[in-house]
Order: structure tokens, then sequence, then C-alpha cells
């Protein structure tokens, strides 16, 4: 075992205590040597391929996070079949060891790309945190491969939940802890006036997936999940010059709130949670979109994030179907270009013109 070492700065005692004295596995540390941080960085979500926006948590009971950062390719060099060295990027796959009130409970493979939002999401979807004020701070360090989550008031029966798993299809993760099945309720179905999802809507989000620049399209071996902003009717404009996302919004458009990639679709998913809780973005306004295949456990996800409409370019298990109608959630798949299966929660989609 080795200890981390922290470097004292007052202006980052009340995250870096979550760190210091944590006694974790050398071997994962290991996984991350090598790899550049940036703690001085800012916090960062992809609203656009490539581009970094600053956060700043606002004051009150949201958690104080890190910002950690680490490098999402590295170069390779590989042979093609016509016997050529080519030099490649590859996804740069790291473990990240999961401490809450320095009790590890898990370690999750992942890109990187946002390991605090990661972890404080795994935290909401697991069910071992309520809501995001439960955490006081999520520090991670990627010289020791480890996430230390503080919470405020302590995690009850902790011990007893982390007893109760079951082991999923999940790349990445693949453990779900407790009873999920009890804990997440069916969606509203949607009454006679809830504004239904055009045909056109569907087609612009797929086609604005398809040209964004990312880790998948450079390096493969990726999942991506974003969530959007649900299109609504077409209202009519102000008078006068507005600016572009008020425009967008009146036209009707879906809007990409956020982008996240990593090596598992659960990964990814949680993510986007941990973002929604920093943000109190509500799940009843969006939709999701995922490049990771429609099982049980992702349509339990989308459900416990009150998501009504997940799009996924891949198709969908039985269990995953039959869960989506009992949770009155709309399940589309195979999705691309101008096609996709719709296989459950149809009644939300505006008829074909």
């Amino acid at each position: 075992m080795s200890t981390i070492a922290i470097e004292e700065d007052p202006s980052d005692a009340p995250v870096l205590a979550g760190l210091e004295g944590l006694e974790v596995d050398a071997g994962a540390a290991a996984a991350g040597a090598g790899v550049a941080t940036a703690r001085g960085a800012a916090v960062s979500v992809n609203l656009a391929p490539h581009a970094r926006a600053r956060r700043v948590a606002p004051s009150g009971q949201l958690p104080v996070l890190t910002q950690a950062r680490a490098a999402l390719m590295r170069e390779a060099v590989a042979v093609a079949s016509d016997g050529t060295r080519r030099t490649i990027q590859l996804a740069a796959e790291r473990a990240l060891a999961l401490y809450v009130d320095r009790q590890e409970v898990v370690t999750l493979m992942t890109l990187g790309q946002e390991p605090e939002l990661l972890a404080l999401g795994y935290l909401l979807n697991q069910g071992l945190v309520a809501n995001v004020g439960e955490v006081e701070s999520v520090s991670v360090d990627w010289d020791v491969a480890a996430a230390a989550v503080r919470t405020r008031a302590g995690v009850g029966s902790l011990a007893e939940r982390l007893a109760r798993r079951t082991v999923t299809t999940g790349c990445g993760q693949g453990t779900v802890f407790g009873d999920w099945l009890q804990r997440v309720p069916p969606l509203p179905a949607p009454a006679a006036d809830t504004p239904t999802v055009a045909h056109e809507s569907l087609v612009s989000l797929l086609d604005a997936m398809r040209r964004l620049p990312s880790v998948h399209r450079d390096a493969g071996s990726v999942h991506g999940t974003a969530l959007w902003r649900a299109a609504h009717e077409p209202a009519r404009p102000p008078e006068g010059l507005m600016p572009e996302r008020e425009a967008r919004r009146c036209s009707g458009e879906p809007e990409m709130l956020v982008h996240v990639e990593d090596v598992g679709r659960h990964n990814a998913v949680d993510t986007v949670a941990g973002w929604m809780a920093m943000h109190a973005v509500p799940g009843e306004a969006c939709w999701l979109y995922t490049t990771g295949r429609l099982t049980s456990e992702m349509v339990l996800k989308a459900a416990s994030l009150r998501i009504p409409l997940v799009v996924s370019r891949n198709g969908a298990t039985a269990m995953g179907q039959q869960l989506a109608e009992s949770l009155n959630l709309t399940l589309i798949g195979r999705a691309g270009g101008q096609n996709y299966l719709c296989y459950a929660g149809a009644a939300r989609l505006a008829p074909r013109r």
C-alpha cells in the first residue's frame, strides 16, 4: 500500500482534505503514472466539440470539486495489413479507485474526461447518496489513480449496500448496488396535451452527433453520451435581434447541453448525471443520446434521471425494452440518418409528415 502525499496549499484545503492520508493500492496508482495533470485547469464540459467551458460552482450545498485533467488519447505505432507502420491515436484507458469517506467502493476503468463528475454521478445513480447536497467534496488525484468523496453526514449502511450487488453488462463498470427496480418509479405517462417529438427533431439530433468531432472519431474504442434539451413547438420570436441560443430555442430545434465520452457507456451516463446535479438541470425537459446498447441498466439510469426519451445508434435488449414500457420511457434504437426503431413509448412521437 502507498499513501497519497498532498502538497500544502491553504486555498485547496477543503478539497484536498478528502485525499490526505488515504491509502490506495500501489498497482492502481501505477495505472495513472505518467499522465499529465493540470490541477489548475477550469472544470469543463463538452458544450461544443473540443471546447472547454469554465464552470464556477455557486455558493450553497454544492460539493467542492478538484479539476484533475489527463490526456484522453495517446500515440502508438501499429502495423497495417500492408505491412506499413503507422502512428495512430489510442483512447487512454486508466483505472480510478473510488473511495467514500475513506472506504473503497469500486474501481472504474475510465477515459478520465471529467472524473469528478463521474464519481458524483456514479454515487447518485447507484443510490449511495440521495442528492448532490449530501456530498461535501470530490477530490481526484491521477498520481495515485484515486477519487476521494467526502460526504457531509456519512452514508448510512454503506457496508450493507456494497454487499448487495448485481453484476451487469456494463463495460467499464459492471456492478450495481442495491435494489434498482424497487427505487426507480415509472415516469408519468404522456398526457394528451404533452408536446410530441417530431421526426425532424430526431433527425437533426442524429445529424449533429454524426458530425461531432470526438475521441471516437480519432481513436475509436469509446462510447459517447449527450444530454439534449428537448425540442418543443416553435415559439413566436420576439421583435428585433436575439442571441443565437435563443433563436435556436424559438425554432423548436433540440439543443445539446453536454457531451461526454468514456471507455464504458455507463461511465459516460454517470458523468452526465453528475453534470445535471451540479447544474440543477431537470431530466423531464431533456433527451439522452448514447452510442451504447439499450440494456436494462441503461433504461433504469435514464428513468432514475427522469429523462423520458433515450436515443441510441445501437439496439435494445428484451429486458431493456420491457423495462422501458413499464417505466413509461420512450426508447429509440438503431438510429442513424433518417431511420430508427421505437421499441417503447411511441405515444411521444409525432406522426410522420
